[in-house]
């Protein structure tokens, strides 16, 4: 049986590297300014801080849609959305430890892109949170995001990114198949 393994200190230090490089890429792409991104809340958690239901085998990573509201506020209509990355430490190490092409950094650089374009996506209603469920809207906006996260990065000069895009590689351009995120 394969050890269930969290991420140690210095790999939480480059998850942090490569979120705020994140941040920044995907702000600059669909020109979002750091007030956008407060205003219209979301959190980036590892496996050790999700709860039950956040955790998932498989994907590298999900977004999980909350209602946010201020504790002194009871109405309804001061309700925000709070979106949340929930990044599967087990599934990112187990894949990187087998392959060993795939660098961590750019790998997790990659994933954090690709879920927070899925955050500016669902903030600027080009794709409906709702719709997550839907198996073939599902499927259009995974390719979509893939699209678009290789738009974001191509151009950026990170060793071993190169290896990301083979391993995601199916994702793009319309063509189907391996393992989402």
């Amino acid at each position: 049986m394969q050890e269930y393994r969290y991420f140690n200190d210095q790999e939480l230090e480059r998850v942090d590297r490569a979120v705020l490089m994140a941040e920044e890429l995907v702000n600059d792409f669909f020109k979002l300014s750091a007030g956008h991104w407060l205003k219209n809340r979301y959190d980036i958690k590892t496996a050790k801080d999700l709860v039950v239901h956040e955790q998932v085998r498989g994907p590298f990573a999900q977004v999980v849609k909350y209602e946010g509201r201020k504790k002194e506020v009871s109405l309804g209509s001061s309700s925000f959305s709070l979106y949340k990355v929930c990044l599967q430490d087990p599934a990112i190490l187990s894949v990187v430890e087998k392959d060993k092409a795939l660098l961590l950094d750019p790998f997790l650089l990659y994933i954090l892109t690709h879920e927070l374009v899925h955050v500016a996506r669902f903030l600027r209603f080009e794709h409906r949170y709702e719709n997550v469920g839907e198996a073939n809207l599902t499927l259009a906006e995974e390719r979509r995001v893939h699209d678009l996260t290789y738009s974001i990065l191509q151009g950026v000069s990170i060793l071993g990114l190169s290896k990301v895009f083979l391993f995601y590689g199916e994702w793009r351009g319309g063509q189907g198949g391996g393992e989402t995120r």
